[in-house]
């Protein structure tokens, strides 16, 4: 791979961990030196960590897993309108695929330093030394996972290389799901049970995350071509194990979904993972540029332009910088969330009202007023300071309603590419100004998609009483504090992969994974053509693995072009 050597340490030295210090001169090149002290392999530890930052928050990764599938399209802001489109525009030189590969491919080479040179480092007790390795091999599996899933075949790179080569072959994705599923089965042995027992810190690896990403792992092998027969079998045991255990653990569901993405509350014990952000602009770019390559600007990707289309309104951090990259689709909103009675998810996911903030901008009731307005009330404002000012109720309303109602009133049919629900999700409110970065925790994975994935494996095995077992489980909770929680029950005969890729929209709408499930089950050109607007034209069997970097493919100058194997690739 080209990705070693100087762009490697380039990249390591310049990702240290926020909350230490490196005291000795950088190198041009990272060398097994590097990993000799007690200091350099804690750096190393800390950047591979700190890798994570380019991947989870960024606009690459969002625009790579969440528009181009049935949850959303492109909004007026858009800049992945090609990946959303599946279009002719949409080629290895996207700008969004390389920085993806490239982060991937330098942390997994820094990750290799820790896991060889580990054994031989002296100045750390044994035991810690043990416990870093699993971390290093933690984050080694989350690196080529997000490279197979993207990428199908790539290349294996087990050990450190200190020096660039020209030369690079595509692995069987057999061989890279084998690496995975020996990394993370080696670091459940070597790591903190919890993530929230025993002083773990924020973010780091613990054995309730591996269990889970291994979980994960295996229930997307056992639907690819390198499928072991025991693959959905392992996935269950995996999930419903880290389930039966998670009270033992602190872990559990919390009884408000709403809760366990509450700004502020990242840690709390339904969270298995988190990648930690920072204001410190050494390591986290510049406040003022949403683009940065690891900042987390997902508190940008889905605000409307509620100070051009809401009278009354003018930006603030509350309610962000409007930015909208990203619009759910009618599909999503209509369908998915459809039941709103009982299911509380869709206000706790969206937010769907805007109150006045701008005296100035208030609008006065015409004269005459509407059919239905008191005629009293002719010239008067319709609001003040405080008020409703924009509410997107989720169902249709007359026109006529919408003209007699005092502030905005927009039902789904008014929708558009500037105006939508808002995913509230990832919220910042503690920024310093409106157009900064959020300095949040990203939540990876939550112990509601560990039941999931024990339900979506279980079905897979014709055990369908268990996998309505642990969807129930999530559902119920999703009725809290207001719904009935019967009624949120399903039967064995609700039980399909459709309804679990729906469920799977509910608790995880947003969060970098639909891309990656629609793949994984196999539905994301039935799904894409069904609700995408914008996609549904163009998208081809091609298109469920993402196209290799052009910069990758012209760095490989020796032996065999970095190309094609037997499966239907871009290249």
């Amino acid at each position: 791979m080209k990705h070693t050597g100087a762009f490697f340490s380039m990249a390591l030295l310049l990702l240290l961990a926020c909350n230490k210090q490196l005291n000795e001169h950088p190198n041009s090149v990272v060398t097994p030196d590097f990993f000799s002290t007690a200091q350099g392999f804690q750096s190393g530890l800390d950047a591979a960590y700190g890798g994570m930052r380019n991947l989870w928050g960024t606009e690459n990764l969002f625009t790579t897993t969440c528009i181009g599938t049935d949850e959303f399209i492109t909004g007026n802001d858009g800049t992945g309108n090609n990946i959303n489109y599946y279009s002719s525009g949409y080629t290895p030189s996207d700008g969004k695929l390389s920085p993806i590969w490239n982060s991937c491919y330098t942390f997994i080479n820094d990750c290799n330093g820790l896991v060889d040179y580990g054994p031989k480092i002296a100045g750390i007790d044994a035991a810690k030394v043990t416990e870093m390795v699993s971390e290093a091999k933690f984050l080694r599996a989350n690196y080529y996972f997000v490279l197979v899933q993207f990428w199908g075949p790539v290349t294996l790179n087990k050990h450190f290389q200190s020096t660039p080569t020209t030369a690079a072959q595509r692995n069987p994705i057999s061989d890279v799901y084998d690496f995975i599923v020996q990394d993370l089965t080696d670091a459940i042995a070597g790591l903190p049970s919890s993530p929230v027992q025993g002083g773990v810190l924020p973010g780091k690896a613990t054995a309730a995350a591996a269990r889970h990403l291994l979980a994960k792992v295996y229930l997307t092998r056992a639907s690819s071509p390198a499928a072991h027969s025991d693959d959905y079998q392992n996935a269950f045991s995996m999930a419903s194990g880290l389930i039966n255990s998670s009270a033992a653990l602190g872990l559990g569901l919390l009884p408000d979904f709403a809760s366990v993405y509450q700004e502020g509350n990242e840690g709390n014990k339904e969270v298995l993972w988190t990648v930690q952000h920072t204001a410190a602009l050494a390591y986290n770019g510049s406040p003022t540029q949403n683009s940065s390559g690891n900042d987390n600007v997902l508190v940008h990707m889905w605000v409307p332009k509620y100070e051009t289309f809401v009278p009354g309104m003018q930006r603030d951090i509350l309610d962000g910088r409007p930015y909208i990259r990203a619009v759910p689709t009618r599909w999503l909103t209509d369908t998915v969330f459809r039941e709103r009675t009982n299911d509380t998810r869709y206000s706790k996911t969206f937010q769907t009202v805007w109150y006045c903030n701008n005296a100035a901008g208030i609008p006065k009731w015409p004269n005459p007023v509407p059919a239905g307005v008191d005629p009293s009330l002719a010239g008067k404002p319709k609001f003040v300071l405080g008020d409703t000012a924009c509410y997107m109720p989720g169902v249709d309303v007359p026109d006529a309603k919408i003209a007699a109602t005092r502030y905005l009133l927009m039902p789904p049919r008014k929708y558009n590419i500037q105006m939508g629900p808002y995913m509230k999700k990832y919220v910042d409110t503690r920024r310093p100004d409106m157009n900064a970065p959020s300095i949040r925790p990203v939540i990876v994975w939550t112990l509601s998609e560990t039941y999931l994935i024990a339900a979506e494996a279980a079905m897979n095995l014709g055990n369908l009483p268990a996998a309505v077992g642990y969807i129930n489980t999530v559902r119920e909770r999703a009725a809290y504090p207001t719904g009935n929680v019967a009624a949120m029950d399903i039967t064995a005969a609700d039980v399909t992969p459709d309804f679990i890729l729906d469920e799977r929209s509910r608790e995880l709408c947003g969060q970098m994974v639909r891309w990656w499930d629609l793949v994984r089950t196999h539905q994301l050109l039935v799904r894409v053509k069904a609700h995408n607007s914008d996609g549904r034209f163009n998208i081809v069997p091609k298109d469920t693995l993402r196209p290799i970097p052009t910069s990758q493919i012209q760095a490989v100058t020796s032996g065999p072009a970095y190309g094609p194997m037997s499966d239907p690739l871009w290249n």
